[in-house]
């Protein structure tokens, strides 16, 4: 088999693609014969070492990068049922690595099939995206009556957030980074999208709430673009963030939250995920939402081979929605 395997801490080129030994299942696990990755933001910290933006601490190296796989097993381990043998699944493989390669290997108890009708690709772009997405959905408790701004609107978590907004009536307006995001948050079934890299874009949010009184914030990116987007939440509003993808998380403290009357909800770690009703039954609610026609994940798709041209195009934000590894067979 083959996988990107990386020896020491640094820039993409650090990623190389080569041959390793094969894997075997340990007792109670299945072997995945791997047809797409998951390439997350926290990926490209952790390949560059950057502590500071690693929840989990940095890994031993060598290192296989990847915690989501989906593909067809194709081995099991001791006390596996063998008719899991064939099916397609989709597993996220925990704070462990190992996804970016041929196979994984992963418990039998954290792996679930894949919906009918569903690709590899959409089915990885909602194991962990989807399951961070539903998080916050169960904080904002959006309904029609609200009007909401996602920021990063583009990206994987944002653009599934654009997508429930609008399921439940709420109006929406995504922001994102540059025109073609933007008409692909449009295509996500927001009322407006804007481009927060366009000049004077403060004004162009506030044509687009169209004299509504904003209610909520999603906010995954944090900085200049949140600060901003901040100023439009009405008194009784809410702000929800997920991560900060700017470097840096919305700027408030509590005297601006009191002065403001606007409530700020932290929607990250273990706290949250136990309160949204844990990791497994979110992971199903994600599938189901996928089978169902309810979320149509948006994907931006690379060679398995291809790891670091899809961490710079991460880095760079060339990319929108979920960020996929392919193999050329699927």
């Amino acid at each position: 088999m083959h996988a990107i395997r990386q020896y020491e801490f640094g820039g993409p080129e650090k990623l190389v693609w080569e041959e390793v030994p094969d894997l075997s299942p340990a007792a109670d696990q299945v072997r995945i014969d791997v047809r797409a990755s998951g390439v997350h933001l926290v990926d490209t910290s952790i390949r560059k070492g950057d502590i500071a933006h690693t929840p989990w601490g940095l890994p031993d190296l060598p290192m296989t990068p990847g915690r989501e796989a989906a593909g067809v097993v194709d081995a099991v381990g001791e006390d596996v049922d063998p008719a899991w043998v064939g099916k397609r699944v989709v597993a996220h493989l925990g704070f462990a690595s190992g996804g970016y390669a041929d196979s994984a290997v992963r418990e039998v108890t954290a792996v679930h099939e894949i919906p009918e009708g569903a690709g590899f690709a959409q089915a990885l772009a909602v194991i962990g995206t989807g399951r961070t997405t539903l998080i916050v959905l169960h904080y904002a408790g959006l309904s029609a009556d609200d009007t909401v701004i996602v920021t990063a609107a583009a990206g994987g978590i944002g653009n599934l957030l654009v997508q429930e907004a609008k399921r439940v009536g709420a109006f929406t307006v995504g922001l994102a980074g540059g025109p073609e995001k933007a008409r692909r948050v449009l295509d996500a079934g927001a009322d407006a999208a804007v481009d927060y890299r366009a000049e004077d874009w403060s004004a162009s949010l506030e044509r687009a709430l169209e004299g509504r009184e904003a209610t909520v914030l999603l906010d995954g990116v944090g900085g200049e673009a949140a600060d901003t987007a901040f100023e439009q939440i009405v008194p009784g509003g809410r702000v929800l963030v997920f991560g900060w993808s700017s470097g840096s998380a919305v700027p408030v403290d509590a005297q601006r939250l009191m002065d403001r009357g606007v409530s700020f909800i932290p929607s990250l770690g273990p706290h949250a995920v136990a309160a949204a009703g844990g990791l497994p039954k979110l992971e199903r609610e994600a599938l189901r939402r996928l089978a169902q026609g309810e979320w149509r994940p948006l994907v931006s798709r690379f060679p398995m081979d291809g790891a670091a041209e899809a961490h710079r195009a991460l880095e760079e934000r060339l990319t929108a929605g979920k960020v996929v590894l392919e193999r050329a067979e699927s």
